[in-house]
């Protein structure tokens, strides 16, 4: 059975996807800009605030679908320079605090002023 989630609390989707895609278990995220869900516009001067908003804007979506963070298996990072990887890290090990997900970073060309996106795959028993 597939359902797709859509939180009033996340950016709208800027295209045709849902914010995640419930199967069985499993919940897939799309991925997450720093958009402010109020403006619709990214924000986020720095790689850290914008770690923390695309993170809060994962957080409501997983919430959404009855999910939290603990029940995130893969993060797949994208980061517009991998020169931020070290503060990236900084704010991810205040969200990840054990059991930590599989995890994929790479550097990736992403839409102007984005520094990063991120998307997550969760489950639960």
């Amino acid at each position: 059975m597939k359902k797709c989630i859509v939180s009033n609390d996340a950016p709208k989707p800027v295209g045709p996807y849902s914010h995640a895609v419930q199967a069985g278990n499993f919940l897939f995220v799309s991925g997450q800009l720093a958009i402010n869900p109020m403006s619709g516009k990214i924000e986020g001067e720095d790689i850290k605030a914008q770690t923390q908003l695309v993170f809060k804007n994962i957080e409501a979506i997983l919430k959404e679908a009855g999910f939290s963070f603990e029940d995130v298996v893969k993060v797949n990072v994208y980061l517009s320079s991998l020169e931020d990887f070290a503060k990236f890290n900084e704010i991810y090990s205040t969200i990840f605090t054990q059991n930590f997900p599989a995890r994929t970073t790479v550097e990736a060309k992403l839409l102007p002023g984005a520094l990063i996106e991120v998307d997550v795959i969760a489950a639960k028993e």
